[in-house]
């Protein structure tokens, strides 16, 4: 019985590392603490460090209820509406590319607004969730990217729960991360500077392009296999 317990343990950890190992980068890369922080930054440039230390926290919360949400129901969400993981991942990739364009482009836009508006408060609850964790922080991207995730979970239960266990370790991670790096965002402005700071946007809008563009085309690769076995079968 003892044996039979440490297998069952040991398979366990090993599938709920998996998923974490796996959820992880994933995660970091399409949510971006750091560079979200910057741009929090430049939102909130109207409050005071207290008020952006609690909203920071408080978008950290929005998040990874919104990247939990997206994991654990994710999958059934996929089934109810007959949506394929290669289409979702088609989607996901033309989001995450578009909002990686976009952030190219115009790099400068949020800062731009809160020069332009300095007395305007961000700490405003309603704030908190739109738009500072939709889309800015937890978007359609992140949302895709979950979903995908949780849709390779396997099918035994013994596989499901630990490997969404895995998944969701690291979605409560990255949305710790959110609130250290949007709570000190005062602080890490201030080491990079003015220069750094557009640089680094401009560099991780460059990366969340070239990731919309690789979740494209594996969601175009899957597409491609799937429909090639079945016309051999």
């Amino acid at each position: 019985m003892g044996d039979t317990f440490a297998y069952f343990g040991l398979n366990f950890f090993n599938i709920a590392e998996n998923g974490f190992l796996i959820g992880l980068p994933a995660l970091f890369s399409i949510v971006s603490p750091v560079g979200g922080a910057l741009i929090f930054y430049g939102l909130t440039e109207g409050s005071t460090t207290k008020e952006r230390y609690a909203l920071g926290w408080r978008v950290a919360l929005y998040s990874g209820i919104t990247m939990l949400a997206s994991l654990l129901l994710g999958a059934a969400i996929l089934s109810f509406f007959g949506i394929g993981v290669s289409a979702l991942r088609i989607a996901g990739g033309l989001l995450v590319a578009s909002a990686g364009w976009q952030s190219l482009n115009s790099a400068q836009t949020y800062e731009q607004r809160a020069l332009a508006q300095p007395n305007e408060k961000s700490s405003k609850p309603d704030h908190a969730f739109f738009p500072l964790t939709m889309p800015l922080t937890t978007g359609p991207g992140t949302i895709s990217v979950c979903i995908a995730l949780s849709a390779s979970k396997g099918s035994r239960v013994e596989e499901i729960v630990p490997y969404l266990f895995g998944l969701s370790l690291a979605a409560c991670i990255i949305a710790l991360m959110v609130g250290i790096c949007y709570s000190s965002a005062q602080r890490i402005v201030a080491k990079l500077g003015e220069q750094r700071n557009a640089v680094l946007i401009r560099l991780l809008a460059f990366i969340l392009l070239c990731i919309g563009v690789q979740i494209l085309l594996t969601g175009i690769s899957d597409f491609y296999n799937t429909q090639l076995h079945s016309s051999v079968h």
